[in-house]
């Protein structure tokens, strides 16, 4: 957690260059002045093991963040056949101020890669509110040789938004995924993709859009 708690004075102006030009006829209003409570459902996949997957919500209501300890997957040498592939999926109760409801705007990943020349790898995100047919994927790919942070963004426009139902709780599903692939790269290498780091966790920030709930 204290990974998330860390990030949340840098979450405002992470907001304000990551999300699209605000359409004053989409109804977007300001963040209640009411705090959210994020508390994780369920968390299941192999990127994200019991305990080390935690969430955190920005004192502004503007983002929140979820923090990951243990996401790595990789080929080469010495790495599990399955480990090319991690996943994590997070089921999460979100509790909104009376009167409000919200959709996710966009997302920054962040983590560490090492990649070998010909490997490649990628990085993949699904949203859902639970019941709801509609999910919006997106996937960021990567080639090596690289060795570096790596940083991807996820946008949404403000007419494609996915907006929680008003007055009924609907469970939010993030579905994540790192893919490493060997491809031509010299064999018994090593390549790896983390959403984690050696000097501490790395957070995934989810920005927030907030609409007023027509009254009943």
């Amino acid at each position: 957690m204290a990974g998330g708690l860390l990030l949340s004075g840098a979450i405002a102006a992470l907001f304000a260059t990551a999300l699209p030009a605000h359409d004053p006829s989409s109804g977007i209003v300001e963040p209640p002045p009411d705090r959210i409570v994020i508390k994780i459902a369920t968390v299941n996949g192999s990127g994200c093991p019991q305990g080390t997957a935690a969430v955190a919500v920005s004192p502004d209501n503007t983002a929140f963040t979820v923090t990951y300890s243990d996401y790595l997957a990789q080929v080469g040498a010495n790495a599990d056949p399955t480990a090319f592939r991690k996943n994590c999926q997070l089921n999460l109760i979100v509790h909104v101020p009376q009167g409000f409801t919200y959709a996710i705007a966009g997302a920054d990943y962040r983590g560490f890669a090492s990649l070998q020349r010909g490997a490649s790898s990628a990085q993949k995100a699904s949203y859902y509110f639970q019941g709801s047919p509609n999910t919006a994927a997106i996937t960021h790919p990567f080639r090596g040789p690289y060795d570096d942070n790596w940083q991807s963004t996820d946008v949404t426009d403000w007419a494609q938004l996915v907006w929680a139902p008003c007055g009924v709780q609907r469970n939010f599903n993030i579905n994540t995924e790192l893919r490493v692939n060997a491809g031509t790269s010299t064999p018994g290498s090593t390549s790896f993709m983390t959403m984690d780091s050696t000097d501490g966790d790395i957070s995934t920030v989810y920005h927030l859009a907030w609409k007023e709930c027509p009254e009943s």
